[in-house]
């Protein structure tokens, strides 16, 4: 039962690390651009030439990723209550049957 209830508490936390790679990707895409000096918006993409490369295209798919955390963030919210779940539960109903 306690490698299932680990395996369980892997895949939640996965899980919520998966939901969280659009944040990543915006604080990433902003970081780069704010250091060097590139605009950036969900409107179109931007030429961000850093040593010879362009790298506009690859900063506006990384931004406008961020528009999946609509979907991320809340699925994410789910998956931080199940794991508190499975976690907290088993030891508070341990501690409720010793005190009767």
């Amino acid at each position: 039962m306690a490698t299932a209830r680990r395996v369980l508490i892997a895949l939640l936390l996965t899980g919520i690390a998966l939901c969280l790679v659009p944040v990543v990707l915006v604080w990433r895409a902003s970081a780069f651009a704010a250091r060097h000096g590139c605009i950036l918006h969900e409107g179109f993409a931007n030429p961000c030439i850093v040593d010879g490369v362009d790298h506009g295209s690859r900063l506006y798919a990384w931004f406008v990723s961020g528009w999946f955390m609509l979907v991320t963030l809340p699925a994410a919210a789910i998956l931080l209550a199940v794991l508190v779940a499975v976690v907290a539960v088993p030891p508070l109903l341990r501690w409720v049957r010793r005190r009767r």
